[in-house]
Order: structure tokens, then sequence, then C-alpha cells
């Protein structure tokens, strides 16, 4: 009879494990830039923290980030980053999160930084995710879905290095002493000015009332898929459900030039790499794409044919010790 209930609370700890974990998604974070980055993490409000909120990518180095289900956050990438000798203070010239350590904990990235923003199994079991330009841009950002299925599973993201291109009012630019070479940060209009009408606040805070403007539209133009404004929604929202989801810095960009041809929305490759982008900036990624761009994924399982599998298992060895 102990045998018996010992078999009984293996297998109910064995099911509980797999559901667990069959519902949590990876992320793959990898830096394809020329420079080394140091990507950020943020837990929404409720949503548990992940196993780490800042670590540090070397120009082609990968990581796996296991996402728990229903996670909520975002992830940017962080550059012109340096310890003070005197302090240890850790700090970045972009994206910093104000921590003082390479761990954000809890700690969101300053504007301007280009944030990849996700909710997991969100309405109707979605995942909803998107790359954002509304606290302004620093660096080129590619996610693309892997393995899921229904909604659009579309990959999203501004591939193109628009800082040569920003406009002077909205320019960061940094000594050459520190590592900056021109522009390395684009400003949002809020961010820059701090007008409601550009901060869609107060008596415009509704998608009534703040509308595109000729700073968002820069952004837009330049990278069609990715939120200019709070309310881009319509354009610059995605949908899959059960993915995982490859995250790139620098996706093989090139630099959109002041003549404002823009790689993107032309439907030309940028550089050699640079995956093929329609009229209106969707980006065609095949699955042998993927697999030689990018390291392994793993990926969600379905938790059915695992539970059958180790039910049987363990029914055999209930019988067994049983017989005894």
């Amino acid at each position: 009879m102990a045998e018996y209930k010992v078999v009984l609370c293996l297998r109910s700890a064995i099911l509980f494990l797999l559901a667990s974990g069959a519902l949590s998604a990876t992320f793959t974070v990898t830096n394809s830039c020329g420079y080394t980055v140091w990507p950020g993490v943020l837990s929404s409000a409720g949503t548990a923290a992940l196993g780490t909120t800042g670590f540090v990518l070397s120009p082609g180095e990968s990581r796996n980030l296991d996402v728990p289900a229903s996670w909520s956050g975002r992830l940017w990438g962080r550059t012109l980053c340096s310890t003070d000798p005197a302090t240890g203070a850790f700090s970045c010239t972009t994206g910093d999160c104000g921590s003082a350590k390479t761990e954000c904990s809890g700690g969101g990235a300053a504007p301007p930084a280009t944030l990849a923003e996700f909710t997991l199994n969100g309405s109707g079991g979605m995942d909803f995710y998107d790359v954002s330009l509304v606290d302004g841009y620093n660096l080129p950002m590619l996610v693309v879905p892997h393995g899921g299925t229904g909604g659009n599973c579309t990959a999203t993201g501004c591939l193109v290095d628009i800082n040569s291109a920003c406009p002077s009012d909205l320019k960061v630019v940094v000594a050459a002493s520190v590592g900056g070479s021109g522009g390395v940060a684009c400003k949002s209009a809020c961010e820059a000015f701090g007008s409601p009408q550009y901060c869609c606040s107060g008596a415009y805070g509704n998608p009534n009332t703040c509308r595109p403007s000729t700073y968002s539209q820069f952004f837009k133009n330049s990278c069609p898929r990715a939120y200019s404004y709070a309310y881009d929604d319509a354009t610059s929202t995605f949908t899959c459900a059960s993915a995982d989801y490859i995250i790139t810095f620098c996706p093989g960009t090139a630099s959109q030039k002041s003549s404002g041809k823009n790689p993107e929305a032309a439907g030309l490759p940028a550089a050699a790499g640079l995956p093929m982008v329609s009229s209106d900036g969707m980006v065609f990624l095949s699955g042998e794409q993927i697999s030689k761009a990018s390291p392994p994924v793993m990926l969600r399982i379905s938790i059915l044919p695992l539970a059958l599998a180790v039910v049987l298992l363990v029914s055999l060895l209930q019988l067994l010790l049983l017989s005894f």
C-alpha cells in the first residue's frame, strides 16, 4: 500500500512539472552588432521576474532565457557601458537602467531606447508582442516568433540604423572619447520637448486627439512595423500562440542615409544577410534562414504526448511494485 501511494504522488508531481514547463517560452537573445550590448529585462508589475534582469553579450554571442507562462515585460539593449574605476558603479550611455550594476534589478530603460515588449498567454491565449520606438531609438532590433501557431506570427522590429539620419533636435551625440561616433541614439519628440501633443497626455490623451507628428512619422517611415507613438497600435502589435522568440540586435542592418532611401520600406535587403522586407515593412524569414542565422532554440512541447508517456511508465512501475 505504501508503494502504491508513493507511485501516485510521483505521478502527480511529474504531471505538474510537465504542465508548468510546457507552457513556458524561450527567448533567444543574439547580439549581431559589431560591438558589445548589455541587454536589460524588466518584468511588468505583478509578473514574476526572470532569472536575470541584465547581462552582457559580446558580438556574435547569444543567450537563452526561460520565460514563464503569462509573463509580461520588456527587453532592450544598453550600449557604451562601463564601470567607474573609482566607485565601481556600472552605467551605460544609452538604455541605462540606473541600477549601477549589470543586473537592472527592477529598473527600466532610460530613454531613448528601442524596446521589445511582450505579453505572453494574454487574451484568448495569444502572445502579444511589439517593438516600440515610443521612448526613442538606440539600436536596431528584430523579433521573430518561432514554432508558434494562430494570430499572424509575424516578425517585427526596426531593421535600419537611423541614428545618423536622426533629426538634429532629437539626436543624442557623445564625444568620441566615450566611444561615440556621431549620433548614438535618437530621442522621441516627447522626451525632447515634453509637450502634451507629443507625449499623448492631458487633452491629447486619447487616439482622437493624439495624432502622428512629423517626428513620429520619421520613425514610422524608417521602421514601418514598430510603434512610433502611443496610439500606433493598428500596424505595430502582433499576436502568436505557443511561440518561442528570437530577439536580435543589429540584424544585418545598414545605415539609413540622409537620401531617405529605406531598405525596409523599399522591399530590398539592406545588407548581406538582412531578411527581405516588403513595402509595408513585413519581414519574410524562411525556416531555413532562421535555423542558419540563429542558435538552437528550445521549443515548447505539447503536454499531452509527454503526459501519456509518463503516465504509462509510472503505471508499469506501479504494477511492478504491487507484484512484490
